[in-house]
């Protein structure tokens, strides 16, 4: 495998890191690692340029089910290209599916940082039990629900997403009905909603927030290994 051209940002990384050069192909979201050599920028997660995709004549796309449309997949395979889509929606998950990108798609040897990564999570020891909600999004508000990737790392470090049983994965939840949830703490990450410390925790005054690093939040890839302490910290200092 010699031409990949990756739809993800979080792939990206795992891929860029794990085997230089091989990208010939990234997406204008995908920013770690900070040289990508000479891969060619093909748009959006959401609005890829699938028909310079198709003059890269990659021998492999990866995606995921998420994060990109599948018209442009489905584009893609018509046009006689290979196209693996990946599915995350918990660590376990996400941890199977970098084997099946890295190893088994992609021929690579397993990267140490994936072992760190699994060693990393199985020794991590939930921290104090705390309930939160997650906004991902403002105006309107849109907060973590059912079965993400997110929540489930969270609630390895000792949070318990009170919309986890939403019936929707992303519902929108009015900023009144988060205030008045009795929750511990607000998490705010800076993606895909660039929360910070003066656009957020204002919305809920008196409320502990919690800021922290959207790409050890939601990122599937060599971040895995230190997110456990970076999130660990975070949480510890929400205030």
């Amino acid at each position: 495998m010699r031409r990949v051209v990756s739809l993800v940002p979080s792939l990206t990384e795992a891929v860029a890191v794990t085997a230089p050069g091989l990208l010939t192909g990234v997406t204008d979201w995908c920013t770690h690692p900070a040289d990508l050599g000479a891969a060619v920028r093909i748009g959006g997660t959401k609005n890829p340029d699938v028909p310079r995709i198709v003059e890269l004549r990659p021998d492999l796309v990866i995606a995921n089910e998420e994060e990109n449309r599948a018209p442009d997949l489905a584009a893609l395979r018509a046009a006689g290209i290979q196209v693996l889509v990946t599915e995350v929606r918990d660590l376990p998950q996400a941890l199977r599916e970098l084997d099946r990108v890295l190893v088994g798609a992609l021929g690579l040897a397993r990267p140490g940082w994936l072992t760190d990564a699994e060693a990393a999570w199985a020794r991590l020891e939930p921290g104090k039990a705390r309930t939160a909600f997650v906004p991902v999004w403002r105006r309107p508000w849109m907060v973590l629900g059912r079965d993400t990737f997110a929540g489930d790392l969270l609630a390895r470090l000792g949070v318990r997403n009170v919309y986890a049983g939403h019936p929707e994965r992303y519902p929108r939840v009015p900023v009144e009905e988060l205030a008045a949830a009795g929750c511990d703490l607000v998490v705010l990450p800076d993606e895909p909603y660039r929360f910070s410390a003066e656009d957020g925790p204002e919305a809920f005054p008196g409320l502990p927030a919690a800021l922290v690093d959207g790409r050890h939040l939601t990122w599937y890839g060599p971040s895995l290994a230190e997110a456990p302490a970076v999130l660990a910290q975070a949480l510890r200092a929400a205030r």
